[in-house]
């Protein structure tokens, strides 16, 4: 009996902490919390819905019914108000009470209301008109392309306005064009001759061709229910991806309530590179260049190091590790000379992956470091006369003629000519 008694006074206060922390559900599903604003909501349900799309092929369909309900509930004053002070709990007595709340039963009306057409990204669209495609250029440094990244970029796109949600009205009131009576086109007759009259089909001038018809015109978008603005979007960039590499952002080209968005082309290329002011920037990655699946570099050698050999170069690459080029002493490097360092180029791209699976392919491609000798403008007559003697010590005993070892053909002897 006792523990009766306390069940009974422990359950009402049970049953209000779950409401408290149910309360907190549906904002933690769009990313937000309770002090959120009706704009915050939109944004973080523009956001998210195009991101769980079922008809995206990283879409989830779970979690897109989730944004939605959530958005449902939240955007509407008062089952936001029954939410906040209540939880699940005081929704689901609402709606069993006859109160809807302004929610709908397909989660695509919502969708379509935000991005336009039927809700859907092009399947089950027939008749739905899909909007052009856009294409842009997203400059990453090469050491992008080595290392792989996700990087944040911004574009500028037409979007459906938020404050009128895609009608064009100021007050949500839109009617139906009474001139082509909702069909956007009319007959016009036009007299040819005498007697004679041609039919031709034509935009209604009454409506602009739109069949509906706004009085009160929203102050935002100016009653064209799309507003231009930057849109941020985050691109994953691979290993090894080739210049211009293209990926493909499904329906984040221009929207309109009247149509589909289009695709969103992304051509990857690389940037140009530049000395920075940045420390971690001015790495010797700065001075690769890549071709295919292969890196080029230029080393600077004194003649004393070409010559004699005995000396060491540590290199940084473009992930910072450093690949070491050396020369033992009496080793001779030759003015364009180029080296091959096996494995120290790109990392191998192929079929949308980074080739890794095939242990018989290379992972990587090849680093040619070609040598560039620096000879002094002049020398100092002792100077010049010791390394005279050292040359012809070497030539003769090698046998090197260098006329005879050009391969040039000797010039005839001129004859002199007689004064007399």
């Amino acid at each position: 009996m006792l523990l009766l008694q306390l069940l009974s006074h422990l359950l009402p206060i049970f049953a209000f902490l779950t409401c408290c922390l149910a309360a907190e559900d549906l904002y933690k599903v769009l990313g937000l919390d309770k002090s959120a604003s009706d704009r915050d909501l939109k944004t973080a349900y523009r956001k998210l819905s195009k991101k769980y799309h079922p008809d995206k092929a990283t879409g989830d369909e779970k979690k897109f019914l989730e944004v939605t309900e959530a958005y449902e509930a939240l955007s509407d004053t008062t089952t936001r108000k029954i939410y906040d002070q209540y939880g699940h709990e005081g929704l689901e007595n609402h709606k069993r009470g006859g109160g809807g709340g302004g929610h709908t039963h397909d989660p695509f009306d919502l969708f379509s209301r935000f991005f336009g057409g039927s809700g859907h990204f092009g399947r089950g669209n027939s008749g739905v008109r899909r909007g052009p495609d856009m294409e842009v250029r997203l400059q990453v440094p090469l050491r992008d392309f080595y290392t792989g990244r996700e990087t944040e970029f911004t574009i500028e796109k037409q979007q459906i306005c938020e404050e009128c949600e895609g009608s064009g009205s100021a007050d949500g009131q839109v009617e139906t064009c009474h001139k082509c009576h909702g069909h956007g086109i009319i007959m016009q007759r036009f007299q040819l001759a005498p007697g004679i009259f041609q039919q031709q089909q034509g935009p209604c001038d009454q409506c602009g061709g739109h069949g509906k018809m706004i009085k009160n015109k929203c102050k935002v978008c100016g009653g064209s229910k799309v507003v231009r603005g930057p849109t941020n979007l985050t691109a994953v960039i691979d290993k090894g991806i080739p210049k211009n590499h293209r990926l493909v952002f499904e329906s984040e080209a221009d929207e309109h309530p009247d149509h589909v968005a289009g695709n969103l082309y992304v051509y990857v290329t690389e940037l140009e590179p530049s000395m920075s002011e940045n420390e971690q920037e001015r790495t010797d990655g700065t001075f690769f260049r890549r071709k295919d699946d292969d890196l080029y570099w230029k080393e600077v050698l004194s003649l004393r190091e070409a010559w004699m050999g005995d000396w060491t170069r540590n290199l940084t690459h473009l992930d910072g590790h450093v690949v070491q080029l050396s020369r033992k002493r009496g080793q001779v490097v030759q003015p364009g000379q180029t080296e091959t360092v096996k494995g120290e180029g790109m990392p191998v791209y192929h079929d949308g992956h980074v080739h890794e699976h095939d242990h018989d392919a290379p992972e990587f491609g090849n680093l040619y470091v070609q040598y560039v000798v620096v000879l002094p403008d002049q020398m100092e007559s002792g100077m010049e006369k010791e390394f005279h003697a050292v040359w012809e010590k070497w030539r003769k005993k090698n046998g090197v003629d260098l006329l005879a070892d050009s391969g040039r053909p000797l010039q005839p002897d001129v004859p002199t000519k007689d004064e007399l």
